[in-house]
């Protein structure tokens, strides 16, 4: 049985406040994005539409840069391969996923952004407040980044570039970080998982943020099986 530390508070009102928490750090990055579909050679409309297509900030970033004739294969390997994180935000959550409804097996996967693991990883609610508050969080998201992107559509162009903007990604994903550094397991992949990326930076293709990922993985459940068997 689950631990209900929250449950009898709304897990839409929880979902709303962390959703617009987090979201805060990623709106300047909307406005890099915003940018980067105006100066791509993809359509305007349809470089926004790639925000409820693909929404994934990162690959949407990385297929409008890198996109171009004669590149289409590369640039859809390269969005994979940012992408691939996800598969270990699947893993950690797939015990929780398992406790849900079909339909939201299926469904709930698009609303899981980096924002939205960070808040619902690790919180041990039953599973129908979990759900709530997953949906809520992600739809939070979902709804600003949409909006976001598109007043980046208009602003990004005239913002100078003293600014820095570009700047607003890796300030991003190091404020979700710290957001889940609460716990032992977690301070411990932090410390591993970038000190292996970095000693790892130099490989091609930009490996050396997998090895970090699963290096960061492997030694927070090895940390925190140690702590469950000496209870």
């Amino acid at each position: 049985m689950h631990e209900s530390t929250t449950t009898a508070s709304s897990p839409i009102r929880h979902g709303l406040r962390d959703g617009l928490t987090l979201f805060a750090p990623v709106v300047p990055f909307a406005l890099v994005l915003g940018l980067a579909v105006i100066e791509s050679e993809i359509p305007t409309g349809l470089g926004w539409a790639s925000s409820s297509i693909i929404f994934g900030g990162a690959a949407q970033l990385t297929l409008l840069t890198l996109y171009g004739p004669g590149a289409v294969i590369g640039t859809v390997v390269a969005a994979l391969a940012v992408n691939a994180r996800h598969l270990m935000y699947s893993a950690a959550l797939a015990p929780r996923f398992s406790e849900q409804p079909h339909w939201f097996r299926i469904l709930g996967p698009y609303l899981l952004v980096d924002q939205v693991f960070a808040v619902v990883v690790g919180r041990n609610e039953d599973p129908a407040w979990w759900r709530r508050y997953y949906l809520t969080a992600g739809l939070v998201m979902w709804t600003m980044w949409q909006i976001s992107v598109a007043v980046g559509l208009f602003v990004g162009p005239v913002i100078p570039e003293s600014w820095g903007l570009s700047f607003a990604i890796p300030v991003m994903f190091v404020g979700l970080v710290a957001f889940r550094l609460d716990r032992m397991p977690s301070l411990v992949a932090a410390v591993v998982g970038g000190g292996v990326a970095l000693l790892s930076a130099g490989l091609p293709n930009k490996v050396g943020i997998i090895l970090g990922g699963l290096a960061g993985v492997a030694v927070a459940t090895l940390v925190d099986g140690d702590k469950k068997g000496s209870r």
